[in-house]
């Protein structure tokens, strides 16, 4: 077992205030692989003190030279990218293919992303008699989750950096090893000391005293909802900024003229993906009442041919969830769905045929569930399909709305004008039509309870900006931009 027991702070690694730590756990064995240390609001304090030092200076950087810091870490990044692959697959369970092409790779997209929109963006502005200039919020406090790691820290740093800020990063205890390789590419990068800080620990001590410290300006927060409003709770009492990506019930809408071979099939593989694992994943499949057996032949179809296995097990197309309590959880809303009379047609209680240890799930499909049903409301986070039957199209659009979250909307139809007017439709942040995936550039986030704020490309940006209006300072000649 390899011990991880120190933290970046300040531009070095040093121990923790206090000796505490825990042990992580290898989802797919369920044995330990590693012990990390756990910060207090001793080591959160360190950190503030070091990023609110920095920023007097990283705040004033040129345009130039972030641009430089960002190729860098680019640079450095793709070398580690195989390793850091190797690193999710171990800690979340990720399908070794699937951890290397789309969870390390993403990071390097919203890299290069960022690095596109530094290059043009403009921090000053003239509006009527005004100069308008856009400045780094300060320091920034950064909760992120296990379910894609590498992705969502690098979603917030790289625009954090982009615009001149500080930052205390803590990741999810679960998938703590990519964090910290993370801060060893940041350090060899250059990024200047106390500008980037690392402490791992959990959400209810390094989490909270972060949301409370008052040295903190911002909090960009991606997790569950119940814990965003904890977060955003403990950050009022300072009115600091809070930027929240959170939960999500998403609908998956098939039109009764779409092709359903291609369509069931998209849900089917996308709810699966990551094991279920993901914010967006569209967990409610609606189609029209009247072709319900038809889709739930199709989706049984295709959930049996999904393997089920170890991540580094060649043909593994899912492997476990995260861990114990995540198994527990899925479990018991599986028994729900039973209990309430919806018609499991694959799938259902314990693990797979064949595994005997390991927090592997059944991939599970319900068909006829209603929408009082506690699996067509809750989130479940994980391979858990409810599928839901609407009478028409106005129907089907009142089913998707019907919930407190907003995260995303899928819309499959063979008319991509019908399709965008249906999601146009849909109280959500993104909307996807007929199977696209969502450009880098654009933004996202949620409506509702699914969090505010943007991440991504410009959007992502801003969020991390202040904007102040200087009155007077127009002469002759419009101001250039200074950053």
């Amino acid at each position: 077992m390899v011990n991880r027991m120190q933290f970046y702070i300040d531009g070095a690694w040093m121990n923790p205030a206090a000796p505490k730590s825990m042990r992580t756990i290898n989802p797919a064995t369920t044995e330990e692989m590693y012990e990390v240390a756990l910060g207090s609001k001793a080591d959160v304090d360190r950190a503030v003190i070091a990023a609110r030092r920095a920023f007097e200076y990283f705040s004033q950087t040129t345009r130039e030279q972030r641009l430089s810091l960002l190729a860098n870490i680019i640079d450095i990044y793709k070398g580690r990218a195989k390793e850091i692959g190797d690193a999710i697959s171990d800690e979340i369970g990720a399908p070794l293919e699937m951890a290397e092409q789309m969870q390390a790779n993403s990071a390097i997209g919203h890299l290069a992303t960022t690095l596109e929109v530094l290059k043009n963006y403009s921090f000053e502005e003239r509006i009527g008699s005004a100069a308008v200039l856009r400045e780094p919020i300060g320091v920034v406090g950064m909760i992120t989750p296990w379910n894609w790691p590498m992705s969502q820290i690098a979603c917030k740093v790289a625009p954090a950096l982009a615009a001149g800020c500080t930052m205390i990063l803590k990741p999810s205890e679960f998938a703590p090893t990519c964090a910290l390789m993370f801060a060893e590419i940041l350090h060899e990068a250059g990024v200047p000391k106390g500008v980037f800080n690392l402490i791992n620990g959990l959400g209810p001590e390094v989490g909270a005293a972060m949301s409370e410290h008052p040295d903190i300006d911002m909090i960009s927060f991606t997790g569950s909802t119940r814990a965003g409003i904890d977060v955003a709770s403990r950050a009022a009492h300072t009115v600091k900024r809070v930027s929240q990506e959170l939960g999500g019930k998403s609908p998956y809408i098939i039109l009764d003229d779409a092709d359903f071979d291609k369509a069931v099939s998209g849900c089917v593989e996308t709810i699966f993906l990551n094991s279920g694992q993901s914010c967006d994943a569209p967990s409610r499949l609606i189609v029209p009442k009247s072709r319900m057996a038809e889709v739930a032949g199709i989706a049984k179809s295709v959930a049996a041919g999904y393997k089920v296995g170890h991540p580094r097990a060649a043909g593994t197309h899912m492997g476990p969830v995260v861990n114990r309590g995540q198994w527990d959880k899925i479990q018991g809303l599986i028994q729900k769905g039973m209990e309430d009379g919806a018609t499991i047609i694959t799938g259902g209680l314990g693990l797979p045929k064949g595994i005997e240890k390991g927090f592997y799930i059944r991939p599970t499909i319900f068909a006829n569930v209603t929408t009082e049903m506690t699996i067509a409301r809750e989130e479940i986070f994980g391979p858990v399909l409810a599928i839901i039957g609407a009478m028409d199209e106005h129907d089907a659009i009142r089913i998707a709305n019907d919930t407190p979250y907003g995260l995303a909307g899928y819309v499959f139809s063979s008319s991509t004008d019908r399709a965008r007017s249906v999601g146009r439709l849909i109280r959500a942040g993104n909307i996807y039509l007929q199977g696209a995936s969502l450009d880098r550039a654009a933004p996202f986030g949620g409506y509702k309870q699914s969090g505010n704020g943007r991440e991504w490309g410009r959007f992502g940006l801003e969020d991390y900006l202040e904007v102040k209006s200087i009155a007077g300072a127009i002469s002759a000649e419009s101001p250039s931009p200074k950053r």
